[in-house]
């Protein structure tokens, strides 16, 4: 069993930065891919980035590319999202995902993924 906790999330104008933080418990992290979805009122939850067990390897969705960094640090069994040049558009719950089985290669799909934080808030103004 896997928990990740999401954290960091909160209230910031437009233009503005956030850090997201996902803990995740459990001895394997290091084996796990990594990614991170959100899901706007309304709206169908989608992917945002992904990075490999390792790190070497990262994805990340069009609209935020150039803006979003998904890193990670597999001492402390955390990845996180750091987010830039924030847009009101980017309002959304943000959620971490761990993929614990199959291939390492780095999935957009939410089906890929088994495991599931609780999601934290991010609300940008404009």
């Amino acid at each position: 069993q896997v928990q990740l906790v999401e954290s960091g999330g909160g209230s910031v104008q437009a233009g503005g930065s956030l850090r997201l933080s996902c803990a995740a418990s459990g001895h394997s992290f290091s084996s796990y891919v990594m990614g991170w979805f959100r899901q706007a009122a309304g709206k169908e939850r989608e992917f945002v980035a992904a990075i490999s067990w390792n790190g070497d390897n990262m994805r990340s969705a069009d609209s935020v590319k150039g803006r979003f960094t998904i890193s990670r640090d597999n001492a402390k069994n955390t990845v996180y999202l750091q987010m830039n040049s924030l847009k009101p558009e980017d309002t959304a719950v943000y959620y971490c995902a761990a993929k614990t089985y199959g291939s390492s290669w780095l999935p957009a799909a939410i089906y890929e993924y088994d495991y599931w934080g609780q999601g934290t808030q991010v609300t940008v103004s404009s």
